[in-house]
């Protein structure tokens, strides 16, 4: 007979550990998912969540109210993993140029969120979307940018407590570069 159909406690959950683990250590990992001390704070003073579904709203919540400064950052910390080695050159170089633009014209790195989008897409998604994207004024693109943050953190934090232990390895990086 299973010990869980004796009533004895199986492992704790991964909601169940971010619940009760320090303050400092629920607030180091939330810093791994996006990198504004003010939105890790808010998370982590409001536990003990009671599901997934609450924890990611309250970090939807608390990401819509990420200040210009906070978003400046959060997007000053976020890095471009590299490409996959096989890709050809015509496609580094295009997509270097790219982010070199972007960063010259916004002042900080494009982040995106490839969650669903399947990886022999991603790099064309990302070209696309960054050079769309190059048509917004600093403001609008400041919005765009936040809400892409928000799907990250979501991702990386669905992520910590799907078991990984670790925001920072997730399919919902940012966007493949440099």
């Amino acid at each position: 007979m299973p010990a869980q159909s004796r009533g004895e406690p199986g492992p704790p959950s991964p909601l169940e550990r971010f619940n009760t683990a320090p303050a400092r250590d629920a607030e180091h990992a939330l810093l791994a998912c996006l990198h504004s001390l003010r939105w890790a704070l808010r998370i982590a003073g409001h536990r003990p969540y009671p599901d997934l579904a609450s924890l990611l709203a309250a970090a939807d919540e608390a990401a819509y109210d990420l200040s210009a400064e906070e978003l400046t950052e959060a997007l000053a910390a976020e890095s471009l993993p590299a490409l996959p080695e096989d890709t050809y050159t015509a496609a580094h170089t295009a997509l270097s140029a790219a982010h070199a633009a972007y960063e010259a014209k916004f002042g900080h790195v494009f982040v995106i969120s490839l969650a669903g989008v399947p990886e022999d897409e991603a790099l064309d998604r990302v070209l696309e979307d960054i050079r769309s994207r190059l048509a917004n004024d600093p403001e609008d693109e400041q919005v765009v940018a936040a809400e892409q943050l928000r799907h990250l953190a979501r991702g990386r934090l669905e992520n910590l407590l799907g078991g990984a232990g670790n925001c920072a390895n997730t399919p919902h990086g940012a966007a493949p570069g440099n």
